[in-house]
């Protein structure tokens, strides 16, 4: 799609940091007489609102779709409308979001709304393009994730404005590729989908029954693990692992950051906002052979096992497996369907479901009931499940490298558009219908690192 495009015929110098040139008609606004602030509170009957990465400012209870309890102060909170702008605690990570909806969202976040609506659609592209996200990092306030920006300091920026008639043309262009974009992502998220639900199944089987289909069953009396091998044992989790808190004085270690699909991997390779040493004190040590769970997001397997040693959020648990426990055969256990549902109900907080703001406490996670082989046969299972998934394994990385390839493409070229790169006014434009089944693709991927989304996510709580 990028290949054809043409440059601009002429250029000149924008004079700003994070870009360079810009096309010779296009013009350059300070932010601040592009939008306003919006400070309108006094609506506590408006929905809850959640400034979101991947989908914007949408409805809380859509997004993390669990049940929103009755909150105090809700006429405290900022009125946010259909159009409306809103810089949240991870503006600085991922770009200012834009609603399509009304509601009232954090006081903590500053909502904007456009002088001249007609700019909108075109300031929205802008907002999320890498370029203006990394120009963004100049305004925080603070040392923390979750860091403010300083939108006064903002405001007397400038950025790039194209005549309206081009906006009208970059927008329509964005539209139409991100609706090929997304199919696309749909499909092999379809795949990713059924590779899951078949390695899912192999492992679900593995760790409650072992690999022996021939093997003499028990009832094990724990109503999620139902029959289990006869010569297996049946243990609360807390005489399994044993919680250790060794924190860092000096924020030097690797910081790591605990990934879905890859584990705890270090903070750097999967993210472009640093984290200085000053505010990595008091973050929690970890070794290899540990096991790490995030509180928030032990409801959909968000465990770890590291292979070097490091730093973790504070926010996070780290274990200690006891003796005769093998972490990775636990680790595919607490991945599975059936250990996510009882680490969902034995999670305290705000409403129900696997997100927003249910954390599994370690004293809840230590009453669970798991089974217990004898190591050697954990040690075997483990290496067995790999063996039996193998092939499964690397068709998901494949999958998963290949969504990160367009990932890539579709941000280059949102960059490259809006930015003046490449010029889009007299591209021809097939009709591609509507589908309703790529609306909501997820695009993006794992949202941020958790790292840095459980602590603003708790701020956000504090704000709330």
């Amino acid at each position: 799609m990028i290949e054809g495009l043409p440059p601009y015929q002429a250029y000149r110098d924008a004079g700003l940091g994070w870009l360079a040139d810009v096309p010779e008609h296009w013009t350059q606004r300070r932010l601040k007489t592009l939008l306003r602030e919006r400070v309108e509170k006094g609506f506590p009957d408006e929905p809850l609102l959640a400034a979101t990465q991947t989908k914007g400012v949408v409805l809380k209870e859509d997004y993390e779709n669990r049940t929103v309890l009755a909150l105090k102060d809700l006429h405290l909170l900022k009125l946010v409308r259909d159009g409306d702008f809103v810089v949240s605690l991870r503006s600085f990570q991922g770009g200012i979001e834009y609603a399509r909806v009304q509601g009232i969202i954090s006081p903590a976040y500053t909502v904007l709304h456009p002088v001249d609506p007609a700019t909108h659609s075109y300031i929205a592209a802008l907002f999320k393009s890498k370029p203006f996200v990394e120009n963004l990092s100049l305004f925080v306030t603070g040392i923390r994730q979750g860091q403010n920006i300083d939108y006064e300091a903002l405001s007397r920026s400038e950025i790039p404005l194209p005549p309206p008639e081009e906006q009208e043309a970059i927008v329509r262009f964005l539209d139409h590729a991100d609706r090929r974009i997304r199919r696309y992502i749909a499909a092999k998220q379809r795949l990713i989908k059924l590779l899951e639900e078949q390695k899912q199944a192999i492992i679900q089987r593995a760790v409650t029954r072992g690999l022996d289909p021939n093997v003499r069953l028990k009832p094990s009396g724990v109503e999620w693990l139902g029959d289990i091998p006869e010569h297996w044992e049946v243990k609360r989790l807390k005489y399994l692992f044993r919680e250790v808190d060794k924190r860092t004085k000096t924020g030097e270690e690797v910081l790591l950051s605990l990934r879905m699909y890859q584990g705890l991997v270090p903070h750097e390779d999967v993210s472009t906002v640093p984290i200085p040493p000053a505010a990595r004190i008091g973050f929690k040590q970890v070794v290899p052979g540990q096991m790490v769970m995030n509180r928030m997001r032990a409801a959909i397997g968000l465990f770890g096992v590291p292979t070097q040693a490091g730093l973790v959020s504070p926010d996070y648990a780290v274990f200690q497996p006891t003796r005769g426990v093998s972490p990775e055969f636990y680790l595919r256990l607490f991945k599975t369907q059936r250990a996510a549902t009882e680490f969902r109900i034995e999670s305290k907080g705000l409403g129900t479901g696997s997100s927003g703001f249910m954390r599994l406490y370690s004293d809840r996670f230590g009453i669970i009931s798991a089974p217990y082989p004898p190591l050697q046969e954990q040690l075997a299972l483990a290496e067995g499940i790999s063996d039996l998934t193998l092939e499964i394994d690397h068709t998901l990385a494949r999958l998963h490298g290949e969504l990160a390839l367009v990932r890539e493409y579709r941000t280059r070229l949102i960059a490259d558009v809006v930015t003046g790169k490449l010029d889009v006014r007299g591209v021809e434009l097939p009709d591609l219908g509507y589908d309703e089944d790529v609306v909501d693709v997820e695009i993006e991927g794992e949202e941020l690192d958790e790292l840095g989304g459980e602590i603003a996510e708790e701020e956000e709580a504090l704000a709330l």
